[in-house]
């Protein structure tokens, strides 16, 4: 049996006017993820907060070993959605949503948009989610030989979120857990401002895990908070 560490962290930054990160951490359920509410649209922070309330609806009311994460995804960008026709219906809402169920000794990741899990093990980083992006996009397609083309300006773009029109594309990843791992949740706030190797490092030398997401929030700070900052991190150990 393992026994679980998670604790969470965000800041609105010092740049918005408003916080459209939300984070899941229900430790009872062995839930955790983050959701980044796609700035330029309206309603971004309600977005990011039905995404994560729906997944953990809809979690609790599967309750099975096995759950079907892209559904439980799926079902949460109908949600947003019908929303997002309610109070934008001209453009829509949006977020990302990158959410992870321990079950097991699995974690199972369902992930959509450019917020980030990483995996720490045995002082080796790994970034176990893939950004959802322009730049990637067209990087997976000039490997299929395609030529491909798109403006610097637009390598960030999105190119899914949640709260898009159907079918929704979902990400899923299952890895083996083991006594010892670490593992970060994170929104762009955070992902962009600390490098690989400083998350490595800080994951190596802190034992605690409300001590690992506030330093994250702190650099992020520190090095001039443009945006929404959010962290949730998971420490495994035996029981």
């Amino acid at each position: 049996m393992l026994t679980l560490h998670a604790a969470a962290a965000t800041d609105i930054g010092r740049v918005r006017r408003e916080n459209q990160d939300r984070f899941l951490l229900d430790a009872a359920g062995r839930l955790f993820g983050v959701a980044d509410g796609i700035g330029g649209l309206p309603g971004g922070a309600e977005a990011a907060q039905l995404a994560v309330e729906a997944f953990a609806r809809w979690m609790a009311a599967d309750g099975s070993p096995d759950p079907d994460l892209a559904a439980a995804l799926r079902e949460a960008n109908d949600s947003v959605a019908l929303l997002g026709r309610r109070i934008s219906p001209a453009v829509g809402i949006g977020t990302t949503l990158t959410v992870g169920s321990l079950t097991g000794n699995a974690l199972r990741l369902a992930h959509v948009g450019d917020s980030r899990c990483y995996g720490w093990r045995a002082g080796a980083l790994e970034l176990l989610t893939e950004d959802h992006s322009v730049e990637n996009e067209a990087r997976r397609r000039r490997a299929k030989g395609e030529q491909v083309y798109f403006q610097a300006s637009q390598r960030g773009a999105l190119t899914r979120c949640i709260g898009q029109p159907p079918p929704l594309e979902v990400d899923v990843i299952v890895r083996p857990v083991l006594a010892g791992d670490r593992y970060v949740f994170c929104t762009d706030g955070i992902s962009r401002l600390v490098a690989d190797l400083e998350l490595r490092d800080l994951l190596a030398t802190t034992e605690e895990p409300q001590d690992v997401v506030d330093r994250l929030v702190e650099v992020a700070l520190r090095r001039g908070g443009p945006d929404n900052a959010t962290a949730v991190a998971v420490h495994v150990e035996a029981s």
